[in-house]
């Protein structure tokens, strides 16, 4: 033992003396000297890294395991035929309330409406214990909106109970709850009879959720408004205002019609001025509200030109996806009345656009409808219907609704013959609260060809959705944060006053904003998204009796009631499918690390993918969250410009919405770590179809290392283990270890566990009793089948052999012993380490936990600690955060690092770590793979966690005063070009081209780096809410009374903050609240003069202040972005690393470290620097070749993709010619004071 005595002597000296080597500061940076820096820091960290993790003993631990190919093939068709089972069986429960419901109104048809019965209401009902409300006593007897006396009926009781399988939200399932939106009153004879006789829906609800207790929400959205939801639960009131209305979701639209193709038309005459303007504007939003992607939509404005309210949307329809419909709405806000309406051109042209894309296989393909909103018609135009739309009597292909908008209206009779005569529909409005009942009349319309066949139910799956939330309210949470940066700013302007006009500090303010709007979680829990499968439910009446008013002559109104032809719908029936139930089917495990699988819609958009990131800022919704195309997100290495796509990915994306089977390779980048790092690899793809869904599934896996997986062998299964007499029970000892949270082990459907590691010990105790049979399917099988339970075979198996050959890595490392497992390193450092006394070693290395986590799923632990007592703290926390092995960072990373060098660590630090007060742990990982018969697969990740403040002493001790002193800068980067340590702590995390740009520049020059585009489509930008077109201002009388109010408002926000100088504590309270937090950001522009004076308070100043302390909104607008990101170049042996330093031509010495990701970087400081270059992570806008006045949708429309039609299309019925009912025609109320005034009028203009 003698030689690695001398060793370790020598090796002492060394350490000594690292101090005292330095660099004269005019003397050029050593190479030789700095070359030795990276390899005895790599070579240190290594051993430490090899004696802490122990990798050699994990990977002999896997010796036992095979080795098996991946059949990319078998793995898609197994995974789509588990979601297939799965759908099926919602579609069943589906079906059988639409049946129960169908038959159920047809049984109570004859009962009359009880105006005092008494449901359980989402709103309104109460838990035992609430205070009841007191009763009203309303003050008139009458309500004057309806002409009856007020109702009032007390709320009912439920107990509610939270239950995990609905995100904890209190539910009771022995009844239902009904919503009614805002807009429906509860009372009115067709909706309160509808909800008394759907009450008995609640028994097949509960036989639904008996027969399959993984059901989520089961639902029954009525024609009337209100949806009866079950289980019943209370109604969201963390929300200012309550916008849903079931009606209105895609799920109800896509299954009360069929696609359509609606072309609307708006008066732009003079007279729509005022009120009518906007009523019709409000006509015009919600009828894009009741719109979908399977539809198609364009607005027309008439008076005597017909024009686009998005001018490069002309002579085309456009799919009705959450951005185009965010367009047209801004269109149509901009929009004002200008002369005369010319009907016969705008019918023509609509016309003309319906034919056209019904001839070109554009568009829907199915329903077409025209949508006319004006104040009244001057002729009914019946040439132009003969023209276009009656030519094969009585069919008519485009159906014809009308709106007529004000009070004083006369001539209603064309408008409401062109609805009538064109199987429409006719509505009158005076006032915008009646607008969205009255829009929706149209439903019932189009869906009279489906009630009118009967027996055929189309399903209809919908796109993903975030549950209950509306688009709108992101528009308000963006509002309100807002309003709070303009809180805070005139806050802090009190507490820093001129600092606050200072360049650098609104810059920096700016960014730190921001970089808030940047955070764009993948999974997130603020909100539940899911799919939802829905199917029509019928009136199976075929004549009733209907009250209307009838025009006796022309002053007189009667009420009549007559037998007449009905068809309609009396709802729609569903439930919920989350995305995370689905997700659980997919078996993650069976793609490996860096593998998943996502489900493609027949429009070519995700359902779900791993870089659908739907939200900002951490909470807010993005403006088109849910139509993100698979092209967006599977991004090709071809280096081509933004949205210009590779034909063979388009090819691909054709297969799949065209649900064929097949497989292919692509070289693609993927970005993860917040989209601040990127990899570039081969991936194989296979995709098959869902069958009798309009999904198809995709799985992808590196080619590299995923077409291998680990395997047990037949000695190694469950219950051969046991009959050995192992009790599986013992394979989990202790607390040290996790299981994948989301990963589906086994699971329940009558029972909930408290953690997935109490859910796991519970099954592996039943495995253990005789008579264990392992159930053939993860959806849910009736109680008869299997006792309700379930348990993924294959990944059981390899969770049991990870954990029982891994036991012993739980256990902390022994000091100054020999006969554990962590002093079996052979190298004398790890020895060395090994003799060191616990708390020595813990202060000098820093070293807090050890973990491994395997393939299947499987975290362990151990802690290090100061002294032997056990303590809490470093473990709790990894645990808390890092229990997703193979999905998380560090093992993904470790796993491609071993491609660039087996025998290495992957080093890292949390982004712009250096800007926080805490303390800095630096992660470690190490990929373990097992080899068998020529084949390689990763078996498991091991690593450890260590204090940043030990590595920079080591890196101080080993470099001495060398790096200390002016003229000399040293970096340790990673392999995408974070700072891992640098003499100035606080630029630990941050991009090193933020840092140093010129010198980053140099590093892509010569290769040391390669930089990758990664393009952003789901971005988010933000528009000025403000209008700078000078037309405007001529055309709005009310613009200048507008400046006013804006003058008086910052007149107003001026004296309050010179007001807040007198208020007491404030300081105080903007110190606790708003501190800086110290953050560095990017170099800010160079200063400005705003005209101070000598005390900071000249009138330049203030004006100044005036502007920015007031309100600048802006809105949410879809966009694209780029980020340039960077990764080590993998050529080996890079001739730059044996570059000597050269004067000022040269002025670093850059060198890999080895065993590491990471690079060394040596900067002489003497030499000029251009401040001026910076390199940067951060995403940039895309500037694309837009004519003036385009946007980012209008580029997207002229290269739309191809799509497939949804398979059921129900547009006509022989028989709905027999049905007349077309809408009420209204009453004239003349004021004869304003005809009097129109005739003068007319008499003299």
């Amino acid at each position: 033992m003698s030689w690695w005595r001398l060793y370790l002597g020598q090796l002492a000296i060394l350490v000594c003396l690292a101090p005292y080597v330095n660099l004269q500061p005019a003397e050029n940076i050593n190479y030789n000297l700095v070359h030795s820096w990276a390899d005895k820091l790599g070579m240190e960290l290594f051993h430490l890294g090899d004696f802490i993790t122990r990798r050699k003993e994990v990977q002999e631990s896997f010796k036992d395991a095979k080795v098996v190919s991946r059949n990319g093939a078998s793995i898609v068709d197994s995974m789509a035929k588990e979601i297939e089972m799965m759908m099926d069986l919602k579609v069943s429960a589906v079906r059988r309330i639409m049946d129960t419901a169908e038959n159920t109104a047809l049984s109570h048809q004859n009962e009359k409406a009880d105006k005092m019965f008494s449901y359980y209401s989402a709103k309104e009902m109460l838990e035992p214990g609430d205070p009841v409300p007191p009763i009203p006593t309303p003050a008139p007897d009458m309500d004057k909106d309806i002409g009856e006396p007020l109702i009032y009926v007390q709320p009912k009781v439920v107990v509610l109970e939270p239950r995990p399988e609905f995100h904890n939200t209190p539910v009771n399932f022995s009844v239902s709850s009904v919503h009614v939106p805002v807009n429906v009153f509860d009372r009115a004879p067709d909706v309160i009879k509808a909800i008394q006789w759907s009450e008995n829906l609640d028994q097949i609800f509960r036989d639904n959720y008996k027969n399959d207790p993984t059901l989520s929400w089961q639902f029954f959205g009525s024609s009337t408004g209100f949806m009866r939801q079950f289980p019943a639960s209370k109604w969201r009131k963390d929300v200012p205002v309550d916008l849903y209305d079931c009606r209105l979701r895609s799920w109800y639209m896509e299954a009360a019609t069929s696609p359509k193709d609606i072309v609307i038309l708006m008066d732009g005459s003079g007279s729509m001025l005022g009120q009518r303007l906007d009523i019709a504007k409000h006509v015009v939003n919600t009828i894009l509200d009741t719109l979908g992607t399977n539809d198609f939509v364009n607005i027309f404005t008439f008076d005597k030109e017909v024009s686009p309210v998005v001018g490069c949307f002309d002579e085309t329809l456009i799919q009705a996806t959450l951005g185009n419909i965010r367009e047209l709405k801004e269109g149509i806000e901009l929009f004002s009345p200008k002369s005369i309406a010319n009907y016969t051109a705008a019918l023509t042209k609509a016309f003309e656009i319906l034919e056209d894309a019904k001839l070109n296989s554009r568009g829907a393909q199915c329903n077409q409808a025209i949508m006319i909103i004006g104040d009244g018609a001057p002729e009914n135009n019946r040439e132009v219907f003969e023209l276009h739309n009656w030519r094969d009597p009585p069919y008519k292909p485009v159906r014809v609704f009308t709106y007529l908008i004000g009070k004083e209206v006369a001539n209603w009779d064309d408008i409401r013959w062109m609805a009538c005569e064109n199987q429409g529909y006719y509505v009158h409005l005076s006032d915008t609260a009646e607008v969205r009942e009255m829009v929706l009349n149209y439903i019932p319309v189009m869906a009279r060809p489906l009630v009118l066949g009967r027996h055929d139910h189309p399903v209809i799956w919908s796109q993903v959705y975030a549950d209950i939330e509306d688009t709108k309210l992101s528009d308000y949470l963006w509002d309100i944060s807002q309003c709070e940066y303009q809180k805070a700013d005139v806050l802090q302007f009190w507490q820093v006053r001129d600092r606050m006009l200072e360049p650098i500090e609104m810059h920096r303010r700016k960014y730190r904003r921001m970089k808030e709007t940047w955070k764009q979680p993948v999974d997130s829990n603020v909100y539940q998204f899911m799919t939802t499968v829905s199917m029509p439910i019928y009136d199976r009446r075929e004549n009733a009796n209907i009250t209307e008013e009838v025009l006796i002559n022309e002053a007189l109104w009667e009420l009549q009631t007559r037998e007449t032809k009905i068809a309609n719908i009396l709802g729609v029936a569903g439930t919920d499918v989350p995305i995370n139930e689905i997700k659980k089917l997919l078996s993650p495990f069976t793609l490996g690390v860096n593998g998943y699988a996502f489900i493609v819609t027949n429009n070519g958009y995700v359902l779900f993918h791993p870089d659908f990131r739907p939200i900002f800022q951490g909470y807010i919704l993005k403006p088109s969250y849910n139509s993100v195309d698979m092209i967006e997100v599977e991004l090709l290495d071809d280096d081509r410009a933004a949205r210009d796509f590779n034909p063979l990915l388009m090819t691909i994306r054709d297969s799949i919405i065209n649900q064929s089977t097949g497989s292919k390779w692509m070289l693609v980048k993927n970005h993860f770590d917040e989209m601040k790092r990127v990899a570039r690899i081969k991936r194989q793809y296979y995709w098959t179809a869902i069958k009798k869904t309009p999904f198809t599934l995709v799985i992808s896996y590196p080619e590299q290392y995923g077409v291998s997986h680990m395997d047990i062998r037949a000695d190694q299964e469950i219950h051969r283990i046991s009959i050995k007499g192992t009790n599986l029970r013992n394979v989990f000892s202790g607390k040290r270890w996790k299981i994948h949270p989301d990963w589906l082990f086994c699971k329940h459907s009558n029972r909930t566990f408290k953690t997935p590691e109490i859910e796991l010990l519970y099954f592996l105790e039943r495995m253990s009793e005789p008579g264990w049979r392992w159930p053939g399917s993860r959806s849910a099988m009736p109680p008869e089948h299997a006792a309700a339970m379930f348990c993924d075979r294959q990944l059981m198996q390899a969770l049991v052999f990870d954990a029982r050959v891994t036991g012993w890595f739980s256990n902390n490392t022994s000091f100054n012993s020999k006969d554990d497992k962590g002093t079996s390193a052979s190298s004398p450092i790890a020895v060395l380490m090994g003799l060191l006394p616990r708390n020595e070693f813990k202060q000098r290395f820093g070293v807090t936990v050890a973990f491994l986590a395997t393939h299947s799923g499987l975290t362990r632990w151990h802690e290090f600690h100061s002294n032997a007592a056990e303590e809490s703290g470093a473990g709790e926390t990894f645990s808390q955060n890092n229990t997703r092995a193979i999905d998380e960072i560090w093992y993904k990373r470790a796993v491609d690092q071993h491609f660039v060098r087996e025998e290495s660590f992957v080093y890292s630090v949390p982004f712009d770590a250096g800007e926080s007060n805490s303390e800095i742990l630096v992660t470690a990982s190490h990929a373990v793979f097992h080899n068998e018969g020529g084949k390689t697969a990763p078996a498991a990740v091991v690593g450890f966690q260590f204090q940043h403040s030990a590595l920079y002493k080591l890196f101080h001790n080993i470099t001495g005063n060398a790096c200390a002193v002016d003229d000399k800068d040293c970096y340790i980067l990673d392999n995408n070009g974070y700072v891992v340590i640098s003499t100035r702590v606080h630029e630990t995390g941050r991009f090193f081209g933020e840092v140093n740009g010129a010198i980053m520049k140099r590093l892509l020059e010569e290769n040391v780096y390669k930089q990758v585009t990664v393009y952003d489509y789901q971005a988010v930008c933000f528009e000025s809410k403000s209008d700078n077109n000078a037309s405007s201002m001529l055309l709005s009388p009310i613009f200048h009374v507008l400046r006013v109010g804006k003058w008086l408002l910052h007149t107003a926000l001026w004296y309050i903050v010179q007001l807040l100088q007198w208020a007491p504590g404030v300081s105080s309270h903007y110190a606790d609240m708003y501190g800086d937090s110290n953050e560095t950001e990017p170099p800010a522009p160079p200063p400005e003069d705003h005209g101070r004076n000598g005390n900071g308070h000249g009138k330049k100043d203030k004006d100044y202040w005036l502007r920015y302390l007031t309100l600048h909104r802006t809105r949410l607008k879809p966009c694209d972005m780029k980020r340039e990101l960077y990764t080590l170049f993998k050529e080996k042996d890079n001739v730059v690393y044996n570059m000597t330093a050269h004067a000022c031509e040269r002025p670093f010495v850059v060198l890999p470290i080895p065993f590491s990701n990471l690079i060394l970087l040596v900067i002489d400081q003497l030499c000029p620097r251009d401040a001026t270059v910076m390199l940067t992570v951060n995403p940039q806008p895309i500037d694309y070749p837009l004519a003036i006045n385009e946007t980012l949708a209008c580029y997207k429309h002229a290269r739309e993709f191809n799509r497939m039609r949804p398979h059921s299309c129900i547009s006509r019925h022989a028989n709905e010619s027999g049905i007349k009912l077309c809408g009420k025609a209204c009453s004239i109320y003349a004021n004869l004071g304003l005809l009097l005034l129109c005739h003068i009028l007319s008499r003299w203009l």
